[in-house]
């Protein structure tokens, strides 16, 4: 009598520990998707275009699905990837310390341009008299996002090294929220100079974008770390690694590498690593930003 009634409670278990474990081997088979994001520091339309090869390439390499979701702003990035909204994140140095902070060391960055390891930015202005940053004294003078290494932070902390501080010596100090709006803010005379990514200035150069006879960069900055690949620490370390080599892996000699790197604005990418970074989240917290 015992034995039947111990039986059926044992067949229970081992069916629900059965159907458990086909569940477990099903999901772990499901199609997975990588959810990516990347801060605004340039127009929607501009992200988009650049997301989109990187995005198809990622699928081809990783053998899995994956999803480009823009963000309203440089917060919003840092949020949904310390939220795990998202698993890998294109941050600039300033918002991958703000997520390093922010998740308690939860964050790993990846990999970097070439061109993230020596980065400037560059101040602009169609203002003749203008030719130095201690003239900027007494101006308009517009940032990009207030999250943004490139457009704000650094410069900013080049501006205190030269003995200008913006809100005491600046007439107004405007945030432009990225990049290209800052170029437009300077070409349409709402400001009399910004500071911007030096990058996204040679490109407008290049592509004609700008009119150089009367807009002109006056000052570029010294050199520090910048933009990167970060994902969550939680993401298991054979996706990361596989990750870190689709990037790595990219080259001017295929077609379809070339093509993404010249819309990444890089030559190629490199390992990186959180301590890279340190300088920045110095700058950030001597600033008073942090």
């Amino acid at each position: 009598m015992k034995q039947h009634l111990i039986s059926p409670v044992r067949r229970s278990l081992l069916g629900a520990a059965l159907l458990c474990a086909a569940g477990l081997a099903q999901a772990q088979t499901a199609p997975q998707v990588l959810r990516v994001t990347a801060i605004p520091d340039e127009s929607p339309t501009e992200l988009a275009r650049k997301a989109a090869p990187l995005v198809k390439y990622l699928e081809s390499r990783l053998g899995m699905k994956v999803e480009f979701t823009p963000v309203s702003d440089y917060a919003a990035a840092v949020e949904t990837l310390v939220n795990r909204k998202v698993d890998l994140a294109w941050f600039g140095g300033f918002t991958f310390v703000q997520a390093k902070v922010r998740s308690g060391g939860k964050v790993i960055p990846l990999v970097q341009r070439a061109e993230d390891e020596k980065f400037r930015s560059v101040f602009i202005t169609a203002d003749p008299a203008i030719q130095q940053l201690a003239d900027l004294k007494g101006k308009d003078v517009s940032f990009g996002s207030q999250s943004s290494t490139s457009g704000h932070l650094m410069p900013r902390s080049f501006l205190l090294q030269a003995g200008v501080n913006p809100e005491k010596d600046f007439k107004r100090v405007a945030y432009s929220g990225a990049h290209d709006a800052t170029i437009a803010a300077v070409a349409s005379g709402k400001v009399q100079a910004g500071a911007l990514n030096i990058s996204v200035w040679d490109k407008f150069v290049a592509d004609k974008k700008v009119d150089t006879t009367k807009v002109r960069a006056f000052y570029t900055t010294p050199t520090y770390y910048d933009y990167n690949w970060t994902v969550h620490a939680d993401m298991p370390a054979a996706l990361r690694e596989k990750i870190a080599k689709a990037f790595l892996d990219l080259s001017p000699a295929s077609a379809e590498g070339k093509a993404i790197l010249e819309l990444q604005r890089a030559t190629r990418f490199v390992p990186t690593q959180a301590d890279n970074y340190k300088g920045i989240e110095a700058a950030a917290r001597s600033a008073e930003l942090l």
